[in-house]
C-alpha cells in the first residue's frame, strides 16, 4: 500500500464530520447484523410444553384490528396470555362471525421466526380438541394466518422479539395501540 495514501485516509477519518459518518455507518451495519442474527434459527432451541388451553372469558376480550375484507371479528383474552422461557407467546384467540358463532384457538407465536402454532381448537359445543401434531407455520408464507400476523404486529411481538416486560407490556400495546410503523 502507498504510505502517503494511508496517511491521507487516516487524516480524513480523524476529521470530525467524516469520523461521525463512519461511526454511524459502522453502527448501522452492526445493528443490521444483530437483527439478522435474531432471524437465524437457533439449532439448540427447544419448545417448552404448551400445556392445556387456558379458559377464556368473552367479557374480557380485546378486539384485534383486522383487514376490512374479513367479516369475522377477532379478539384475545388477556388473561390467557403467557410468555414462556423459550420465547413463545401463547394465548387464546376468539373468532366470532356475524351470526354470533364463536370459535377459539389456543396458539403460540414465536416472534424470532415469525411462526405460529395452533395447539387446540374450541368448538361452539364448548369443548377443546387438541391438534394431534401441531406444527409451526409461517405467518407470512403462502398460506398466512391473518389473525396471528395481526396479533404479532399489534402487540405480541416487537419486531422479532417479545416486548420487554412481557405480558403487561403486551396487554398495554393491545389496549393502547400506537400508529403502525412501516415494515
Amino acid at each position: 500500500m502507498n504510505p502517503t495514501r494511508n496517511s491521507a485516509l487516516a487524516r480524513t477519518l480523524r476529521s470530525g464530520p467524516m469520523r461521525l459518518k463512519c461511526l454511524i455507518g459502522l453502527g448501522g451495519a452492526l445493528l443490521a447484523l444483530g437483527a439478522a442474527g435474531q432471524l437465524v434459527a437457533d439449532p439448540d432451541w427447544t419448545e417448552s410444553e404448551a400445556g392445556p388451553p387456558p379458559s377464556f372469558n368473552k367479557e374480557r376480550l380485546i378486539a384485534i384490528e383486522m383487514p376490512r375484507y374479513l367479516s369475522s371479528r377477532v379478539a384475545i383474552d388477556p388473561a390467557t396470555l403467557s410468555v414462556s422461557t423459550d420465547g413463545v407467546v401463547r394465548y387464546v384467540v376468539v373468532i366470532s362471525n356475524a351470526s354470533g358463532s364463536i370459535n377459539a384457538l389456543h396458539e403460540g407465536i414465536r416472534c424470532a421466526t415469525e411462526e405460529v402454532k395452533t395447539y387446540a381448537r374450541y368448538a361452539p359445543s364448548g369443548r377443546w380438541t387438541s391438534i394431534a401434531e401441531p406444527a409451526w407455520q409461517s405467518m407470512t408464507g403462502p398460506l398466512p394466518s391473518k389473525h396471528a400476523l395481526a396479533l404479532a404486529r399489534q402487540g405480541l411481538c416487537d419486531g422479532h422479539i417479545v416486548p420487554a416486560g412481557s405480558v403487561p407490556a403486551i396487554v398495554e400495546r393491545l389496549t393502547h395501540p400506537y400508529p403502525a410503523q412501516p415494515r
